[in-house]
């Protein structure tokens, strides 16, 4: 191509030959061709990397970290490195790192050179963990797709937060969604909704449903053969895993900050958010529409949800997701379609059998008496239990369901439920709750009265000046705040020394200090000492 040049025959076409030859572009064999003839020795290696070529070495990946993946602003710092050391006036870099930390090259390549470097030297994964964390990584990341298994050979399970306030008694709380599903179909089996936190009962009520296959599930359900867990302590309870043991199903408990290993539930949280919980009331990830005066008569949409109403929301779209919804995985098909048409068999267990797996076992065996079984110092009693007081028995409870309780004998055969017995009426337990909420509402303000007087405000400065507080007040303002403080503080106005203190008794061993206050203060006739 050099000879083809030099006798000026080389044409377009013979570069765009030799650039699909070596899979590269026109202009690089171009760029080959201008290299060669400034440089012969490089003819027979073309593209070869020059020995000086600038490379991102450690040092530069340690800039880039502290820089947020700021590549514009380390090569600020390696130019004014640079000049500092040369002796010239360098251009300081705010919020920089001291200039002895910065490494010294020489020379400094150009900006284009540096940026062309670090697209070279790191990968995309790299470049996204330096702007926004290890885990932005993981977006490129290549992994490999399980192997396709059968119905409940594998479920998933794991709790979201719907990002909306439901209206719950009265308080306005965001409500937890547990729920169970089958990878290989996509069917959701099992879901329990919780107004607060969500516990080992939310674990229990969802597999419960999910094994017995109650509505709204259909068909789908049964026992599976490996549950997928995260390091939650509720999913890896002694109650959850006994109940989960007892059902013969292996739970897999995946490491920590790895939501890429249980990608089906994961995507299943990321459909709710964007297909259900967006289009209900309350919703909290977007504003507040602005009332005009339009539709400022007219009978608007409720602002939030009552509990009942999102649950019912919830178990309506877990009934869309497994009988409408088709996922691309299962080939147009639905979830429940794909799991009536996995002829696999699938285990079921009784609900007279269930009931005693889905409750904690307290452990001891109690006595019944007159006033029925104590548990937790408290009294339960049943209707059942009349007529047999001193029989023995074993309680089981759901977590957190301190209101009633299940009682068996030593051998675990079911006797009956037992109630609290002085259980406080609804009455008493609104006007407990009143008060602990006025009480919480009053630790918030005095919270946020605090944070104000230890916040400080002041001017904003333009060039450099002194700091200038802001919120100037009278002499007359300030006394009076004062005055009013004072007033306030009870340890001022107890004044201890308007009333002395009684002299102590003659029978104590007082101090030395103390005997000529005994002799000025003589009690019951007693002379002086």
């Amino acid at each position: 191509m050099l000879r083809l040049r030099a006798q000026r025959r080389l044409s377009r076409g013979h570069v765009r030959l030799a650039g699909e030859c070596l899979g590269v572009s026109e202009r690089t064999v171009w760029r080959w061709l201008a290299q060669a003839e400034a440089e012969p020795r490089t003819a027979d290696r073309p593209g070869e990397r020059p020995a000086d070529r600038f490379e991102v070495t450690s040092e530069v990946r340690v800039l880039l970290a502290y820089w947020r993946g700021n590549a514009s602003a380390v090569h600020r710092q390696l130019v004014a490195r640079a000049r500092a050391a040369a002796g010239e006036p360098a251009v300081a870099v705010p919020g920089g790192v001291l200039l002895e930390a910065v490494p010294l090259l020489d020379p400094v390549p150009s900006l284009s050179t540096f940026l062309r470097a670090v697209r070279r030297d790191l990968t995309a994964g790299e470049r996204a963990a330096l702007a926004r964390g290890p885990e932005a990584a993981r977006a490129h990341d290549v992994f490999a797709r399980r192997p396709r298994v059968w119905r409940n050979h594998t479920w998933e399970t794991d709790h979201v937060q719907a990002p909306l306030l439901v209206d719950a008694d009265g308080d306005l709380v965001r409500p937890w969604v547990t729920w169970f599903i089958d990878t290989a179909s996509k069917t959701i089996t099992g879901t329990a909704v919780t107004p607060g936190y969500p516990s080992r009962a939310s674990i229990l009520a969802a597999l419960r449903a999910a094994v017995l296959r109650t509505t709204p599930y259909g068909p789908a359900g049964g026992v599976p053969e490996h549950v997928r867990v995260d390091r939650g302590k509720d999913f890896l309870s002694k109650t959850v895993l006994g109940a989960l043991g007892a059902l013969g199903t292996r739970v897999e408990d995946l490491p920590a900050y790895s939501p890429h290993l249980k990608g089906t539930v994961e995507n299943l949280n990321r459909c709710a958010d964007r297909m259900l919980f967006a289009a209900l009331p309350g919703y909290t990830l977007t504003p507040t529409p602005r009332r005009t005066r339009t539709n400022a008569g007219q009978d608007a949409a409720p602002l939030h949800l009552a509990f009942e109403e999102f649950t019912t929301e919830v178990l309506d779209w877990a009934r869309w997701w497994n009988t409408e919804h088709r996922p691309a995985p299962l080939a147009g098909r639905t979830p429940i379609e794909a799991w009536n048409a996995d002829p696999t068999p699938f285990s079921e267990v009784a609900e007279s059998a269930l009931w005693g797996l889905m409750l904690e076992d307290d452990g001891r065996v109690r006595k019944l008496t007159s006033h029925g079984v104590r548990w937790r110092g408290r009294d339960y009693i049943g209707a059942w239990m009349a007529g047999q007081a001193g029989r023995s028995v074993r309680i089981r409870h759901m977590p957190h369901h301190n209101h009633e309780i299940e009682v068996c004998d030593p051998t675990g055969r079911h006797l009956g439920t037992a109630h609290l017995a002085d259980a406080a009426t609804p009455e008493q337990l609104d006007a407990l709750r009143r008060t602990r909420t006025t009480r919480a509402r009053r630790l918030r303000d005095d919270a946020k009265k605090a944070e104000a007087l230890r916040r400080q405000r002041y001017a904003p400065a333009a060039t450099p000046t002194a700091p200038q507080r802001l919120g100037t007040v009278t002499a007359a303002e300030a006394d009076q705040e004062l005055d009013a403080a004072a007033h306030s503080d009870m340890a001022t106005l107890a004044l201890p020394d308007l009333i002395p203190p009684a002299p102590p008794p003659a029978d104590w061993n007082t101090p030395a200090s103390l005997r000529p206050s005994i002799a000025q203060h003589p009690r019951n006739g007693e002379t002086k000492r």
